[in-house]
């Protein structure tokens, strides 16, 4: 039945004790068996709260490290919780560490039908589905060799195939995207666009933000095995790319505002959209952008006022000023001026951007003071770059796409 909880996890989490010393590893073993929790544990994931209702796609992300693999191990049992409980209702096809399940001295025809034993088939719907599992691995003779001669794109091809012949209430799958070839991969790309369309349940682990927009409509971002954001796959990713690039920018010194005081000219005030203050500012595709800025002058002297937009990660985007544009600010009183620049509809494509505003000389030349403003554009786009440009395609046909069932 559609809408029904398949996964629903509160309060999970899961810690491991320290044992860098022989004798931590004697204390742990010692703390077990009187049954006492060891108070020189790490935790690998703390308070993990998380539904998964049939029919949905979600997407798990995060740094390597964030607890993603350990969430899946403790959702399919391979774990057991430290704290808080999981419980799952269906029958579950997982993809977890490479070639986990399969016997390396066993022919890959004959893991497939220990696998298909564990998951609970008979002989006879074994020996049924055994040439379209074969078929969909493509590997050829080593169908007939033991696994532990395959490559890893060989291992996950025969794992990816007896999972999908299953077609389980819910798919489970760990960077299995990540291995293989281009021509697999698009494989199981349709295969899974398929399953979703037909209301499989899946839950995905990738590093490729593409993918996870591409199959799934929610997602969940670890960050220190705690969740640090959940809900819509664009809105939750963009905010992990934004954090990445911050993460991966030079930080700037901070600005000295007493210092800049002392400037001839320097910035009193800088407005984003009506936000005086560097607070976090959402803005949908195409949304006006509205900059305003007040400058002291020392002397008195007409400065010129310059905005330079980019990528939190120190890309440009586009920079234009005042004495560029044939414009003057507006005097407010002796000392100080006033300007502030409309970018109505800026193509720009989703992501975390930053509008530095600028008081230079009278000249143009020399820079004095800078304000930064942060703000990040939302939507469902999986184009590359800064900018959408107007574009059209000529001489191509449509393609009917499965459409992946919305969240109930």
């Amino acid at each position: 039945m559609t809408g029904r909880i398949l996964v629903s996890a509160h309060a999970l989490g899961k810690s491991y004790p320290n044992v860098f010393h022989r004798r931590d590893r004697l204390r742990a073993l010692c703390s077990l068996l009187a049954g006492r929790a060891s108070s020189n544990v790490t935790d690998v994931l703390r308070g993990i709260d998380l539904q998964v209702r049939a029919g949905e796609s979600l997407g798990l992300i995060g740094e390597n490290g964030a607890g993603k693999s350990t969430l899946l191990k403790l959702i399919v049992g391979v774990l057991t919780p430290s704290t808080g409980h999981v419980q799952v209702n269906g029958r579950v096809g997982a993809l977890l560490e490479l070639g986990a399940g399969f016997h390396p001295e066993y022919t890959g025809r004959d893991n497939i039908a220990l696998a298909a034993a564990l998951y609970g088939l008979s002989a006879e719907e074994t020996r049924a589905r055994l040439p379209e599992i074969v078929a969909f691995a493509d590997i050829g003779r080593y169908i007939d060799e033991p696994v532990k001669h395959y490559s890893s794109g060989m291992i996950v091809r025969l794992g990816f195939a007896i999972v999908a012949s299953l077609r389980p209430d819910l798919l489970i799958t760990d960077e299995v995207l990540a291995v293989g070839d281009e021509s697999f991969q698009k494989k199981c790309v349709r295969w899974m666009e398929d399953y979703l369309a037909n209301g499989g349940t899946m839950i995905l682990v990738s590093h490729s933000m593409y993918h996870v927009q591409k199959l799934c409509r929610r997602a969940c971002w670890l960050r220190h095995g705690e969740m640090a954001a959940s809900g819509d796959v664009f809105d939750v990713t963009q905010a992990y790319l934004a954090y990445q690039e911050r993460k991966s920018a030079n930080e700037a010194p901070a600005r000295d505002a007493v210092a800049a005081q002392a400037q001839e000219f320097h910035l009193l005030e800088y407005a984003l959209n009506g936000a005086t203050t560097d607070v976090p500012i959402l803005l949908e595709q195409g949304a006006r952008i509205h900059a305003r800025v007040r400058v002291q002058s020392r002397d008195g002297r007409e400065p010129v006022i310059g905005f330079g937009l980019g990528r939190t990660d120190g890309t440009s985007v586009y920079g234009t000023n005042t004495e560029m544009d044939g414009v003057r600010p507006l005097r407010e009183t002796a000392t100080t001026y006033v300007a502030a620049i409309d970018f109505v509809a800026p193509p720009l494509l989703p992501g975390t951007y930053v509008l530095r505003a600028h008081a230079l000389d009278s000249e143009g030349v020399r820079l004095f003071d800078t304000l930064v403003r942060s703000f990040t554009v939302r939507g469902e786009s999986r184009e590359f770059g800064l900018v959408r440009l107007q574009h059209s395609w000529n001489g191509v046909s449509s393609v009917d796409r499965p459409q992946v069932s919305a969240t109930p």
